[in-house]
């Protein structure tokens, strides 16, 4: 009886339940297995590198001139006289307005001058200023030193009109163009001081 009740109960325990296993692998010490690990990896997207900065030369400013380029002609570097011989017609007395470079730099004349008769070389203007005369274009015209840059200065005999109110002009006040300076040219003559008769006209500066 013995050796049956033995043999029995080891029967028994061949045909027990086995013990379930594990759906999680470990390496030692606790971490994920290499195949965890690059699966993890792989389903990670790479970062991306910023796109390089890039940048854009600055323009100069609208009305400057470019680094070592001349500037504009102005008074304290300036002679000025009149040419009379543009002749006359109809009243009207023609003159040549010539500047000159007094510098040691080149200068730029460009466009029209300030013209006005004055009582004196400090005096205030005397009527209106020189209207434009617009039909010579306005171009650069570049002065070495000692060259001469000229505008068509146009004079009316103020006896021509009714409600002029003449006085005595000691001569003409000029501005360079884009200049608040000015130079004087001693050329007495008759002024209107009805500042709504304009007796002078001038042109934009051309190469003499």
């Amino acid at each position: 009886m013995t050796t049956a009740a033995a043999a029995a109960a080891l029967m028994l325990t061949a045909c027990g339940p086995s013990q379930p296993q594990s759906q999680t692998t470990s390496s030692p010490g606790g971490q994920a297995s290499p195949s965890a690990s690059a699966s993890a990896s792989a389903s990670t997207p790479a970062p991306t590198s910023p796109a390089p900065a890039t940048s854009t030369p600055a323009s100069p400013a609208p009305g400057t001139t470019a680094a070592g380029a001349p500037g504009l002609c102005k008074a304290a570097g300036l002679t000025a006289a009149t040419d009379p011989s543009g002749g006359g017609a109809a009243g009207s007395v023609y003159m040549k307005l010539n500047l000159t470079n007094s510098g040691t730099e080149p200068c730029i004349l460009r466009g029209f001058p300030g013209v006005s008769l004055v009582a004196d070389a400090a005096g205030a203007p005397i009527g209106a200023p020189a209207t434009r005369d617009e039909s010579a274009g306005v171009v650069d015209v570049l002065l070495a030193p000692g060259q001469t840059g000229t505008a068509v200065l146009r004079y009316t005999q103020a006896r021509n009109y009714q409600g002029c109110s003449p006085v005595d002009a000691a001569g003409y006040r000029i501005y360079p163009p884009e200049d608040t300076d000015s130079l004087f040219i001693p050329q007495p003559t008759t002024a209107c001081s009805n500042a709504d008769i304009a007796l002078l006209s001038i042109g934009a500066f051309q190469p003499s």
